[in-house]
């Protein structure tokens, strides 16, 4: 290959190599929550989609048209599966009697010897639903038909916004479910609009009266984790800029406070996670989830750091990752950043990995693949595809043998492509070439090339190339073959 002559791809837009953060740069994603499963972290977050003026221009975001809930996983922290939206509310929605679904959280529980999933939702800020499923990823059915939480649940009346739900199985199986938020004129210091509550043993039924949380400058964004036998509740501050009392958190920041009781009472600790103004230069409301992973912490979040490197400062949040260090009962000061977190396992090229399977990516969407024969709840394809796009994996391992071949699954555009396969960089070294042949009969197609030199643990790039302004395929999976013996 002639050094003279750079291949021309497309430059990434707000995840950029080596960072970490936002976890992905193709789509948006706001108000994570996650959940740890089958050695994977699910993040489930409020479905944030631009939305435009008549004159086609973006608009500031107004939520009042999210009505999914999009999921992404990931084994290692820095490689992310797409999973596609999770349709929760509006007329096609799992929950048709919701007309919003924001600010997810979910969690597993083993009930009769079989894994049941939860997913709590919030309806605009006028109550909280729950949808069930067997699966982290779907599909979800509405097991009451109508909200778990509003207003008329006991203890709930005087709650400004009934959203943002987080919740607790504790050890010994009883469940909890934290909740609301907003700002009663004249109390900003103490809204008195967080709340606590039981969950039935079912998980679909709430037990008793809720019970408020005192917590300090309330605005909205609850939090619950247990470490060492304490409770840590979590929230984010409002944005009240008069003279706050001493020692309080100050505006649009992540707070917590400490019980030795899933229900309280409880004790102001202090703010823990500056507003995403201080670390990315731009600002927006504040919302979280801490969860444990392997041996480590880590704090899930959102910033318009995407937006903003796309020109559309307008509300459009991105998930972020970092650590969290607790240190003799204290949670520390998390430092954001677009690092982001180390990767905590080699990728294997040598299973079937999912198109939407990414670690940086440029110029690309995810959807369900076209025409395909793809069940309900099947991986995503990557689509959107133009000469010069790319998808990229971190430390992909290689082995000592190294790779022989490359197989992908596709379905094919009107026009001829390739997939050139290169290391570190996008315009780096070349392994192998799969050419995909233009649409023929076949609805789905798979096909097969030599490679050469992928060896070690190496970033993988898969570059598309074809016709400029031409259809190009769509990519549904891929794998690689090990040589049998070492070169």
């Amino acid at each position: 290959m002639s050094h003279a002559h750079v291949t021309p791809f497309t430059e990434a837009v707000g995840k950029i190599p080596p960072s970490g953060n936002p976890l992905v740069a193709h789509k948006f994603g706001a108000d994570p929550y996650a959940l740890v499963f089958g050695g994977r972290v699910y993040l489930y977050m409020t479905n944030d989609v631009l939305e435009y003026d008549a004159e086609g221009k973006v608009k500031d975001n107004t939520y009042g048209n999210i009505n999914k809930i999009g999921v992404i996983s990931s084994d290692d922290l820095v490689n992310w599966t797409d999973h596609g939206n999770i349709v929760a509310a509006g007329p096609e929605g799992a929950a048709r009697w919701a007309t919003q679904s924001w600010a997810p959280a979910a969690v597993h529980k083993v009930m009769d010897g079989k894994d049941r999933f939860f997913l709590y939702f919030a309806n605009n800020a006028s109550g909280i639903g729950v949808l069930t499923s067997d699966s982290p990823t779907g599909p979800w059915v509405d097991p009451i038909g109508e909200a778990l939480i509003l207003r008329s649940t006991p203890g709930v009346a005087d709650v400004t916004w009934l959203f943002d739900p987080a919740v607790l199985v504790d050890d010994d199986g009883k469940a909890y479910i934290y909740f609301g938020g907003g700002v009663p004129e004249g109390k900003d210091e103490w809204p008195n609009t967080a709340r606590v509550m039981q969950l039935g043993d079912d998980m679909v039924s709430v037990v008793g009266e809720a019970v408020m949380i005192p917590a300090l400058y309330m605005f909205e964004d609850a939090g619950i984790n247990k470490f060492e036998g304490t409770y840590y509740y979590t929230y984010c501050s409002n944005f009240y800029r008069g003279e706050r009392s001493e020692g309080s958190p100050p505006a649009g920041e992540i707070a917590y406070m400490t019980s030795d009781h899933p229900m309280g009472p409880w004790t102001y600790k202090g703010p823990i996670l500056k507003n995403p103004e201080h670390f990315f230069g731009i600002g927006g409301n504040n919302h979280h989830a801490i969860f444990s992973f392997g041996d480590a912490w880590y704090i899930a979040y959102h910033a318009q750091t995407l937006a903003k490197a796309i020109g559309v400062p307008n509300g459009y949040r991105s998930t972020h990752l970092n650590q969290v260090v607790f240190r003799d009962g204290a949670i520390m000061e998390i430092q954001a950043d677009y690092k982001g977190v180390g990767q905590v396992k080699d990728f294997n090229p040598y299973v079937r990995a999912d198109a939407a399977t990414m670690g940086w990516s440029a110029g690309v969407a995810t959807e369900a693949a076209a025409n395909a024969g793809e069940p309900l709840n099947a991986a995503l394809a990557v689509t959107g595809i133009d000469n010069g796009d790319w998808i990229a994996l971190s430390r992909v391992n290689f082995g000592e043998r190294g790779a022989s071949s490359f197989k992908a699954s596709f379905l094919s555009g009107d026009t001829e492509g390739a997939i050139e396969l290169r290391l570190d960089q996008a315009d780096g070294e070349r392994i192998g070439t799969l050419r995909i042949p233009p649409a023929g009969e076949a609805a789905r197609s798979e096909a097969e090339t030599q490679v050469t030199g992928a060896q070690g643990v190496r970033d993988l790039y898969l570059v598309f190339k074809g016709e400029q302004g031409g259809k190009l395929f769509q990519l549904l999976n891929w794998q690689f073959n090990e040589s049998e013996s070492e070169e």
